[in-house]
């Protein structure tokens, strides 16, 4: 149904999510960043509530071991679950229920955990996190790309996927990168094609926000 990851970047200290499923609109529920705190992937039979209350006792200084067992530990349902976080500090935590869909696997690498379910093979996600450490001069957002891909390119779900999403938190309030293919016959494909649109313009939608006298300008018909 689902496979993802969760990494950080020692380097510039964000943290972020690359997810793709074979249902709509994954983006919406499933991946959860927040600056100071780090990143959270909520998937099997999803529960979009663990991602902020995980992210709340993160940037409360909970390392995310510590806030997984917090949220997860006596929950309903909890063995519906598939769960992965990153911290700032590095730390991964993942827990699997014992009621996940299909064949499913994790895989822990340094400073990721990529995990998945109703997989065509348990080696997407190590395929996954190796792929995260072989790009660690890139851009965050281009690392969990690339991981993505390489979970594509693994063999990926068992059936076709049809959503996907790229999550980076940055320095401020609202997300550095937050893009979505809600539905699509290629999502990770599409999500590629996004990245390459976006990216140039990235720090552009930043100098908006902070300082629009020294922003670029719009390109947009009447902008003068």
């Amino acid at each position: 149904m689902t496979f993802s990851i969760v990494g950080m970047c020692e380097r510039t200290e964000t943290a972020g999510v690359a997810i793709t499923t074979s249902s709509i609109s994954v983006g919406s529920r499933c991946p959860w960043v927040r600056t100071g705190a780090g990143a959270v992937a909520t998937q099997n039979v999803t529960d979009p509530s663990i991602g902020n209350e995980m992210l709340d006792l993160m940037a409360q200084g909970a390392d995310a071991p510590v806030a997984l067992a917090a949220v997860m530990d006596g929950r309903p349902f909890a063995e519906y679950r598939q769960v992965t976080a990153v911290d700032l500090r590095g730390n991964i935590a993942e827990r699997t229920g014992t009621e996940i869909l299909g064949m499913h696997a994790v895989s822990h690498g340094s400073q990721c955990v990529a995990a998945g379910n109703l997989l065509s093979s348990t080696q997407v996600p190590s395929a996954m996190t190796e792929g995260f450490s072989r790009h660690a001069d890139l851009h965050l957002a281009e690392r969990l790309l690339c991981s993505l891909e390489a979970g594509v390119a693994a063999g990926g779900e068992e059936g076709p996927t049809h959503s996907a999403a790229l999550l980076v938190a940055g320095e401020n309030a609202w997300p550095l990168v937050d893009l979505r293919v809600d539905w699509s016959d290629d999502p990770v494909g599409d999500l590629r094609n996004l990245w390459v649109l976006y990216q140039p313009q990235m720090n552009d939608y930043l100098d908006r926000a902070l300082n629009p006298a020294v922003a670029p300008a719009y390109g947009v018909p009447g902008d003068l």
